[in-house]
């Protein structure tokens, strides 16, 4: 817009909106009524019949819509009702075979004590603690690590896993407790063996193929300074930086009478004892040598 002194001014429109409220098309549309009069009768009665008819397929096809959800809904529900069946029929199946597996495991302790003697089985259940297969019971440490913020990209709206617990610092933290002279570690219930593993499956963490979650609490028996050396070790010194850095929650507490179970099982795919090589076929008799027995167990790594 030029004003009269040629200079360039930048019109006004909130003063405009308030000099002209209406749009010019109800001002044309006013004086197009008024040159050409009202609809002849016919043409009303068209256009309401336009309008009915297109409001009656609207309705049609919002009711056809809603009747095809409706007949869908039975057959989800049917599905769902199905699957809720079968897990609950699983978990009791399951149920009941880990009582026959409980009663077995019964029977076969009550015929190794009577058979091998009080000695024999002491140091067969020793043997079983260490490799851990059996409960134990005593004091230790409790290392706790939980997952940080979680904050959503707003430009890719992706997730941050950077303060996400990683399967690597699982397996910092078991390292560092058998270091400290850890004797039995279990992470979330789940008890480690010379086999046990602990991979990421992507945001999840496996500790021998079953999934743990966070907090991540790792309950080790060992020494009573078992928490102190590890808080105060290279371990604890990693995670402090995580928890400063990334907002980690991290604490390492001593653990009085506690008890981790017994692993579920141990797959030994090879295992052979070794035998002492042959004696020379000529000359004096080599002096015999004892050789401790050992065993080769194919591992998944830790």
């Amino acid at each position: 817009m030029t004003a009269p002194d040629g200079r360039t001014r930048t019109p006004d429109f909130l003063a405009e909106l308030f000099r002209n409220p209406l749009d010019p098309g109800y001002a044309d549309s006013a004086e197009r009524r008024a040159r050409e009069g009202e609809l002849p009768p016919g043409r009303r009665r068209a256009r309401s019949g336009l309008f009915a008819v297109t409001l009656v397929a609207l309705g049609f096809l919002l009711v056809v819509a809603y009747q095809q959800t409706v007949a869908g809904q039975p057959a989800a529900s049917s599905a769902r009702r199905t699957l809720i069946t079968q897990v609950q029929n699983r978990r009791a199946e399951t149920a009941t075979l880990q009582g026959q597996a409980d009663r077995l495991r019964a029977d076969v302790a009550a015929l190794r004590e009577r058979e091998l003697g009080g000695a024999a089985v002491a140091q067969l259940n020793q043997l079983e603690a260490t490799a851990g297969l059996a409960p134990v019971r005593g004091a230790g440490a409790r290392i706790t690590i939980r997952d940080g913020p979680t904050p959503v990209d707003p430009v890719t709206d992706q997730r941050s896993t950077q303060a996400l617990v990683k399967d690597t610092d699982l397996q910092l933290a078991c390292n560092a407790l058998w270091s400290a002279g850890a004797e039995a570690i279990a992470i979330n219930g789940q008890r480690l063996t010379a086999t046990s593993t602990i991979r990421q499956a992507g945001e999840a963490i496996l500790v021998d193929f079953r999934p743990v979650t966070t907090p991540y609490e790792v309950l080790a028996i060992g020494p009573d300074s078992l928490a102190r050396d590890f808080r105060d070790g290279y371990a604890g010194r990693f995670f402090k930086e995580l928890s400063a850095g990334y907002g980690m929650a991290f604490d390492a507490s001593v653990a009085k009478n506690v008890t981790l179970d017994g692993a579920t099982d141990l797959n030994l795919r090879v295992a052979q004892p070794s035998t002492p090589p042959p004696a020379p076929s000529g000359g004096s008799p080599s002096p015999a040598r004892s050789a401790s027995p050992k065993s080769t167990a194919s591992e998944g790594g830790r």
